[in-house]
Parts: C-alpha cells; structure tokens; sequence
C-alpha cells in the first residue's frame, strides 16, 4: 500500500521554515517531494551524485598532494606545475575538474532535485527526473516532472505545477505536509496517466 498522509493530521515532528528566507523554505518542499516520490516506489537514482563526489574527492586529493609534497619550492617546481594545470592553487578556480562538475550541472542536472529508476513492476523502462523552481522575492513555486530520459519510447510528457508557497505554509512557517503531499501526488498522476490515443 501506499503511504498516504491524512490531510489535517499533525505531523510529530512538523517542517518549519524560516518564511523570510526563500532557500530554507525551498530546502523543506525539495525533501518534501522526495518524500512523497519515493513513496510512491521510486528509488532514487543516484549515480550522478556519486560522480559528482567522486570528481569532488580527486580534487581534493590533488589539492592535499600540492599542499604536502614531501619536496619544498623550487624543488617542486616541476610537481606544483602538474597540479595547477588541474587545479587552479592562487586563485582556487578547479580548471579540469571544476569544468567537467559544472558540465555536469548545466547540462544534467539543471534545476534537478531527484533522479529515479523506474518503480518496480512497471512497464516504463525510464524513471522520473524531479525538478522545482523558486525564484528569489518570489512565492511562485514550480514543481516539473519528466522522464529521465526523453529520447526513451516510454516517455511522458512532462507536467508542472506552479502554487504560492503560501498554500502549504501557516503563519509561522510550519508545513501542512497533507496538502503539499495531495498536490505532489496529483502532479504524479497526471505524469503517469496513459496519453489518450487519436483516433
């Protein structure tokens, strides 16, 4: 079965969000709608977050390794050459590394917040990519659900959602999870509904 939450139940340990700052009150719907997708029997996918780390620790490695080497300047000269044609030291701009991490983001990840394989059982081979929007001064938050992989036969349609955040938030910033979770699963739904054929 799937966990549904009741819509005027009190959470035991109510989201509270800081209503003054548009990152604490993005933080808390992101998670949120991780929640509910993998509810749902989603499982996150999340290779590009391990490649994301890995490119990150080799980075780091390299930086540790400019910074011990067991040689001292000028000895090193030849060393510290190596390591600034991959990482910037003076300025600490990532040259290789740091360009291939913001490929990554521009070209994949975008406004992404949950990569997904497709649930169990199902007859779609392409999970879900979860993506929201909420710009700064504004309350307009957008919620997009699309295929993984666009070019796949098995693809939907992506679907959007755009409310005030003032909808699911109280006066003190707490999150009425029930109809935050109703709106998040409507928006899978209508995502997974089967297109209506022409005739």
């Amino acid at each position: 079965m799937q966990e549904k939450k009741p819509e005027n139940a009190a959470p035991k340990n109510p989201k509270k969000a800081n209503l003054l700052d548009h990152h604490s009150i993005k933080h808390i719907l992101d998670e949120s709608v991780s929640e509910v997708v993998t509810s749902r029997g989603y499982v996150e996918d999340v290779r590009l977050s391990n490649v994301r780390l890995l490119l990150g620790t080799v980075i780091i490695v390299i930086a540790l390794f400019a910074q011990f080497y067991k040689k001292k300047f000028p000895e090193n000269r030849d060393f510290l050459i190596g390591c600034i044609a991959v990482f910037d030291l003076d300025s600490g701009k990532y040259i290789v590394f740091n360009g291939l991490l913001q490929l990554i983001i521009y070209t994949k990840e975008k406004n992404a917040i949950l990569f997904t394989y497709p649930p169990a059982g199902s007859f779609t081979s392409t999970g879900l990519e979860v993506s929201s929007k909420l710009p700064r001064f504004s309350d307009m938050y957008t919620l997009t659900i699309a295929s993984a992989d666009p070019k796949s036969i098995s693809a939907n349609k992506p679907v959007e959602l755009t409310k005030s955040v003032t909808k699911w938030f109280t006066k003190d910033g707490v999150l009425v999870e029930g109809l935050f979770w109703k709106d998040v699963e409507a928006l899978i739904d209508e995502y997974a509904k089967e297109p209506k054929k022409s005739k």
